[in-house]
C-alpha cells in the first residue's frame, strides 16, 4: 500500500503524533518510518490525494503536532511513496542532506509577512506630488480629446505606482530581514506589494512580532501589514 509523506524529522524527535489521522477518505493512523538517524512521518493511503480541505487540514495538523517539539522538514502537500520501504531508501540515500537541512531550520520556524495598500492611496499620492500627472488628470476630466493624454497618464502613473511599491517593499524589509536567520521573497498577488517569508529562532521570534506591532502602529498610511507565524519552514526546505 502507498503511503503519504508529512515530514522528515531527526532520530531524536518525539514524534509525538499518537491517535493522529492523516490525510485520505479512511483517515488512517498518522505513523513513523524509521532509519538509523531519520524518521519519516507517513500514513497509508489507498487513493490519489487531492487539496480538498479536510486532507490539506490534516496535513497541516501533523506539521503543527510536530512544530511542538522540534522543527521537522515539512513536504508540501501530496507527497507520497509506493511503502515504507521506498521511504526507508530515500532516508538512507539522502541522508547527507536532510541532516544539513535539518540544521539549517532546528529550532526555527517560519513567519510570512504580507503588506499592502490600495491603489487609489498610491494614486491620490502621484496626483498631490506630481505636477505632470495632476496636469494631465485635469486635462482629461475638463473634457480634453487629444487620445496622447489618457496614455500619458496611464504610462506615469503605472510607473510611479510600480516605484513606489518597491520603495515601500524595500522600507519594510529593510526593517524585517535583518530579524531572521534567513529570508525569501514570494511573488506579489493584488494589493499586496510584499509577500516575504523569515526563518526565525524561538529566541528571536519575540523581537518580531514586537516589530510588527510597531511597524503596524507607525504605518498612518494606510499600509496594512499582516504577519502570520510561527509555520513549519515550508520556504526553508530545498
Amino acid at each position: 500500500m502507498a503511503v503519504y509523506v508529512y515530514a522528515v524529522t531527526s532520530r531524536d524527535h518525539p514524534c509525538r503524533i499518537d491517535g493522529m489521522t492523516g490525510v485520505g477518505a479512511h483517515g488512517a493512523t498518522v505513523r513513523v518510518v524509521a532509519t538509523e538517524e531519520l524518521r519519516a512521518v507517513v500514513s497509508d493511503i489507498a487513493e490519489e490525494i487531492r487539496p480538498k480541505k479536510r486532507d490539506v487540514t490534516a496535513h497541516q495538523a501533523v506539521q503543527d503536532r510536530l512544530m511542538d517539539d522540534g522543527t521537522p522538514l515539512p513536504l508540501q502537500f501530496g507527497y507520497t511513496a509506493p511503502d515504507d520501504d521506498a521511504v526507508r531508501q530515500v532516508l538512507d540515500e539522502q541522508v547527507d542532506a536532510y541532516r544539513t537541512a535539518l540544521a539549517r531550520v532546528r529550532d526555527c520556524a517560519e513567519y510570512n509577512v504580507k503588506a499592502a495598500r490600495e491603489q487609489d492611496r498610491f494614486l491620490r499620492e502621484i496626483l498631490d506630488a506630481n505636477s505632470r500627472a495632476r496636469w494631465l488628470n485635469e486635462e482629461i476630466r475638463a473634457g480634453s480629446e487629444d487620445p496622447r493624454l489618457p496614455m500619458e497618464l496611464g504610462r506615469l502613473v503605472a510607473d510611479e505606482i510600480q516605484q513606489r511599491r518597491a520603495d515601500a517593499a524595500a522600507d519594510l524589509a529593510g526593517v524585517l530581514v535583518p530579524l531572521g536567520r534567513e529570508h525569501a521573497l514570494h511573488p506579489e498577488a493584488g494589493d499586496d506589494f510584499l509577500n516575504l517569508s523569515l526563518l526565525v529562532s524561538r529566541d528571536e521570534a519575540p523581537a518580531l512580532l514586537k516589530a510588527h506591532e510597531e511597524l503596524v502602529r507607525e504605518r498612518r498610511d494606510g499600509t496594512e501589514i499582516r504577519l502570520t507565524g510561527p509555520l513549519p519552514p515550508y520556504s526553508f526546505v530545498p
